[in-house]
Formats: C-alpha cells, structure tokens, sequence
C-alpha cells in the first residue's frame, strides 16, 4: 500500500505533501530531523494532517502531484473535509 500525507506545521502554517509506501517510517524521519536540508527541516512541530491511501507508487505521485500543483491551502483543507465524509 503506498500513501500520499500532508504535514501540517503551526509554527509555519504551511503544509507539506509526500507519498511513501511506509507511512510510519517517513513520518518518523520527518520528526527526527533526518532530512536536514528539507522543507520540513525549518520546523520541528509537524503534524499528520491528511493521508491518501493509493494502490500504486504511480498513483501516490499522480495525486501527490496533483495536491502541488494547485498550490492552495485551502484546497488541502477543502481536500480533507470531502474525504472525511
């Protein structure tokens, strides 16, 4: 099963979008300061805002790309709303 996640950090109010087959261990390195020169490196306060469940690597890229793409804060809260319904 692979994922696409959003990270949410308050102290930024920014969000972050990945894709990973291991949820657990991404996020985990994202909390550990693994990716020292990363985007998510300029804060330590993430958190899981949103996961996609996809049935492919090519899928978790098409949509991580797709959630980039449109660049949008609200689209990502927006987002979240529609899939917890």
């Amino acid at each position: 099963m692979f994922y696409v996640y959003i990270l949410y950090s308050n102290s930024l109010d920014k969000f972050y979008v990945g894709e990973t087959e291991n949820l657990e261990e991404r996020l985990s390195q994202h909390s550990s300061g693994f990716f020292k020169n990363s985007f998510t490196a300029k804060a330590n306060d993430w958190i899981l805002f949103l996961k996609i469940k996809a049935n492919s690597r090519i899928q978790s890229r098409q949509i991580e790309r797709h959630i980039k793409q449109m660049k949008s804060s609200v689209y990502i809260r927006n987002l979240k709303n529609i899939l917890i319904l």
